[in-house]
């Protein structure tokens, strides 16, 4: 009952919504499928969807690979480990706002840490949030940084689970700390692995929040558009337009892209599985 009314109703009360020319004086008409092809043909809509898939590759390959490595870094025998476990999840429970306030200013063009640090190797000042390249690099290190550590300890409760004597079994065998995290930590901690990358997936493909506050409240995400995602795109649409038909339809094509890209992850677990069983 409680998928039915918080989830199942508002999905499906969006697509009628899509199929109508619904504007801020209310509903207009049936129009079908109208807004979908005025979406197809829209190039803001394909430049919002290139940058969600940039963004969702800079967010999620470096954040899972850095989560891995730090979780195998906190699974071993070190002084405070408690301390570490626990700070891992700092920037979890840090404010967005915060965060993107100390990512801006880190990011800033004239006096901001990373340009000083470009400087010290002969490097001219990025001006981040101007260049395409620049804002993908700047927003995708906020969501790594707040992630990374949330992912480290769902690795670290896989790893915790698997038995010291296959360790003790491979280290008696001559086999190094490298190869047992290849053969041993990866392949039996797989399950939490594919549930991180469906799970950054999702979260990569409904990115709004930290791109929003790196544009300082800009929601169509920056001048050219350079940082701008379909989750922002559907926010411009609906609540600056006011095309609340239209912007329906962009999230109901938010939603579709997001079933599909979390199936595909799911599916090409499963044949990884499958293919090293």
């Amino acid at each position: 009952m409680l998928f039915a009314a918080f989830g199942l109703f508002p999905l499906g009360y969006t697509v009628v919504v899509s199929l109508h020319k619904w504007d801020l004086t209310g509903d207009a008409g049936l129009i079908g499928f109208e807004n979908y092809s005025t979406l197809l043909a829209d190039p803001d809509f394909w430049n919002a969807l290139l940058n969600t898939l940039g963004l969702l590759v800079l967010a999620t390959v470096p954040q899972l690979l850095g989560a891995l490595i730090l979780a195998a870094l906190l699974n071993r025998p070190i002084r405070a480990l408690l301390f570490f476990r626990l700070g891992v999840l700092i920037p979890v429970v840090t404010s967005v706002a915060a965060v993107a306030i100390v990512f801006g200013q880190l990011y800033g063009r004239d006096t901001g840490l990373v340009n000083g640090l470009l400087h010290l190797f002969s490097v001219g000042p990025v001006d981040w949030q101007a260049s395409r390249g620049g804002s993908w690099v700047a927003v995708a290190s906020m969501v790594n940084w707040r992630w990374t550590g949330y992912n480290a300890l769902i690795y670290l409760a896989a790893m915790q689970s698997i038995s010291r004597d296959l360790y003790e079994a491979a280290q008696i065998d001559g086999a190094g700390p490298v190869r047992q995290f290849r053969s041993i930590t990866v392949p039996l901690i797989r399950p939490a692995l594919i549930f991180t990358v469906v799970m950054s997936t999702i979260g990569g493909m409904q990115l709004f929040t930290e791109p929003l506050l790196f544009g300082q409240g800009d929601v169509s995400g920056g001048s050219l558009r350079q940082f701008q995602t379909i989750a922002m795109y559907m926010f411009e649409q609906s609540f600056q337009n006011f095309d609340y038909g239209y912007g329906s339809a962009v999230a109901v094509v938010i939603f579709l892209l997001t079933v599909i890209a979390g199936v595909v992850n799911a599916v090409v677990g499963r044949m990884v599985r499958g293919g090293t069983q």
